[in-house]
């Protein structure tokens, strides 16, 4: 008989009739009739070519091969169940896993020590690794290579699910004395007339803002890329270079850049947020207590007070 042949539920029958010693017994445990048990035991009888249970005047007596049997019989029932029904409890005292996470980098500076901090203060065992974000799309969500993404993307991929955990406003970023902290009101073609750094990592000269100016019949001028906000903000500290960028990414590292915060002259949708796992994950339980300690330190760090200065 091959595995594919056999009916677990003898197993199921085979640990009872072990346990009580008798038919009647080991139907009352499965809550089935005796004649349905008496047929099971002629069936394992069968398989195994054991008697299993032999009458001796009254009662029953397990054979030497049940008597030997009996524990693995009982250790193979409760790993099938294990596996058929596998506990939806967390220890998270106990819990050992590595999680990958595909973060935008300002995510990572923004969030990442609070989040890491968060686990390791529930799951001692628990290591996270951020890597970094790639210039191409890449399948290691659907490879399973990666746990959980957060980028201002929306995946499109059927099997990948997402939650927008948290938004923020654009602002503009530039050195203090910049020429537009002098101005009282900054419109959208002095905005447009100062030079301009965009922040991509495939080094896209032009974005969404440019839709938007090219709706007001402006153009911007854009001087240079930078694969990072930090990177862009960098050249934004010793020149005259504007950067656009997430207010909530920007706030950190203008107070410790010495920048500036100003409003943005233009209409622009928010910059969303998103999580992002593989359907896999959905019922994992490490996975879903990871999910809720992201979400809750990314919607925590990105909800801190708007802030814009002169």
């Amino acid at each position: 008989m091959t595995v594919v042949q056999l009916d677990l539920n003898l197993l199921t029958a085979l640990d009872a009739l072990l346990e009580e010693g008798n038919v009647a017994g080991a139907a009352a445990r499965l809550h089935l009739t005796a004649p349905a048990v008496s047929r099971s035991l002629a069936r394992i009888r069968r398989t195994t070519g054991d008697q299993i249970l032999v009458r001796t005047g009254r009662t029953m007596t397990p054979t030497p091969y049940a008597l030997a049997v009996r524990e693995q019989v009982h250790d193979l029932l409760r790993q099938v169940r294990d596996v058929l029904a596998p506990s939806r409890e967390l220890d998270l005292a106990t819990l050992e896993r590595t999680f990958t996470l595909r973060w935008h980098d300002a995510l990572v500076a923004l969030s990442g020590p609070a989040l890491l901090a968060a686990a390791r203060a529930q799951a001692p065992g628990v290591r996270l690794r951020f890597i970094a974000e790639s210039s191409i799309d890449t399948p290691e969500l659907r490879r399973g290579e990666v746990d959980l993404a957060a980028n201002a993307d929306r995946p499109t991929a059927p099997e990948i699910h997402a939650e927008r955990v948290a938004e923020t406003r654009h602002v503009v970023v530039v050195r203090r004395g910049h020429p537009l902290t002098l101005i009282e009101t900054i419109t959208a073609a002095r905005y447009a007339a100062a030079e301009h750094i965009t922040v991509s990592r495939r080094g896209k000269l032009a974005n969404l803002l440019d839709d938007a100016l090219t709706r007001l019949d402006l153009t911007r001028i854009v001087v240079a890329t930078a694969p990072t906000e930090r990177a862009a903000y960098e050249f934004a500290r010793d020149s005259d270079l504007v950067v656009t960028t997430p207010e909530a990414t920007a706030r950190s590292a203008a107070d410790d850049l010495g920048l500036v915060l100003l409003p943005l002259p233009l209409d622009l949708p928010p910059a969303p947020v998103y999580l992002s796992w593989h359907q896999r994950y959905d019922t994992d339980p490490a996975h879903i207590w990871l999910r809720d300690l992201a979400r809750n330190t990314l919607t925590s760090a990105m909800s801190g007070p708007a802030e814009t200065a002169r």
